[in-house]
């Protein structure tokens, strides 16, 4: 669920698509993007990121879910009373696709299917993570790791005393019903489709959905408006989260240009346009972590405290600790990919990582 904090300025010409610009996109409701679509923002309490939306698609069985929302009452109010001012009930959702296995799009699907039966579909790399959620026993040990091989065990320690990595609630997590790998196509009614397009990045797993018969690009994570998101926050982490992103990125500027449906934010007119900004955006990411490396070693906990971050240029110890986590995470993402092009060197002794120019 959490995302980077860099912030990114907003893209050019965002508006909802089909409709009216919109001031406040967290408003509840279903707002319509396109015939027979609707974007519905449910509730992230206590959350930065304010609101996700998951999307309705008018389906031939019923009600076709693009992500389900966090497992909380006030988000469960808030999709009843949507759906049902669309003429359906909470039974009328056959099908749930999902983004990835973060809580705030994957755990009400699973709520919603324990109780009417409505099938999941989820990318097949999320298998891992998922698992290790349902595990009983605390979570986010792999983060932990890295920041103590990115020489910020005092960070670690703060985080734990916070209460960080206590146990999941493996209640809320289940398998889906259907493993995605890319290049599915989940049949919406007689004339359209939902491509699935694997997008790892965010996570290992991640998928986005394409609707070619409408130009519509349902993007999760992946592509957002005015943030970039978070790159390997999961339990099962990638080896080069940041390169699986960027390439990723370039796989959707492949497509044809279509219109932007994000989980968090407001639709926007194109895709390629923010895709193209995030790459230039990470490119820039990478010159500054090069210039703060120095040729007799440099950790990646010193480097994430040389750097500005947020759009505001927040030095790193006005964030927040768990901010402070994804930005040291953000930081190795990025040197490891400046040692897998040849740039920079990387040395690591006594479990911590050190990297040299």
């Amino acid at each position: 669920m959490a995302h980077s904090p860099q912030v990114e300025q907003p893209s050019d010409g965002v508006a909802h698509v089909a409709t009216a610009a919109c001031d406040d996109w967290t408003a509840p409701g279903a707002h319509e993007v396109s015939d027979g679509v609707h974007r519905i923002p449910l509730p992230l309490p206590q959350d930065g990121l304010r609101a996700v939306n998951v999307y309705a698609l008018e389906a031939s069985d019923g009600l076709l879910l693009v992500d389900g929302g966090w497992a909380l009452q006030a988000a469960r109010d808030a999709l009843e009373k949507a759906v049902r001012s669309l003429g359906h009930s909470l039974r009328d959702i056959s099908r749930f696709v999902v983004t990835h296995a973060h809580r705030d799009h994957y755990t009400q699907a699973v709520a919603i299917r324990r109780e009417f039966g409505s099938r999941v579909a989820l990318g097949a790399l999320e298998r891992e993570s998922l698992e290790q959620a349902m595990a009983p026993g605390p979570g986010g040990r792999s983060m932990l790791a890295l920041l103590r091989r990115a020489d910020a065990g005092e960070l670690a320690e703060d985080l734990l005393a916070a209460g960080f990595g206590r146990a999941m609630e493996p209640r809320a997590w289940e398998l889906p019903d259907q493993w995605l790998t890319g290049g599915e196509r989940i049949p919406v009614d007689a004339q359209r489709h939902l491509e699935a397009i694997h997008t790892p990045g965010h996570t290992r797993g991640h998928i986005v959905f394409a609707d070619r018969h409408r130009d519509l690009l349902f993007t999760g994570d992946h592509v957002l408006p005015h943030i970039t998101p978070s790159i390997g926050f999961e339990a099962a982490q990638a080896q080069l989260p940041l390169q699986d992103f960027l390439d990723s990125l370039e796989r959707v500027r492949e497509l044809p240009d279509m219109a932007m449906l994000p989980a968090h934010g407001a639709p926007g007119p194109s895709v390629h346009r923010r895709a193209a900004e995030l790459l230039e955006h990470h490119e820039n990411r990478l010159a500054l972590c090069r210039a703060e490396v120095r040729p007799t070693g440099t950790t990646g906990y010193d480097v994430a405290r040389a750097l500005a971050w947020t759009s505001r240029g927040r030095r790193f110890r006005e964030l927040d600790p768990l901010n402070q986590m994804l930005a040291v995470s953000e930081t190795l993402a990025h040197l490891d990919v400046l040692v897998s092009r040849g740039v920079l060197s990387c040395e690591e002794r006594a479990d911590v990582r050190r990297y040299a120019c």
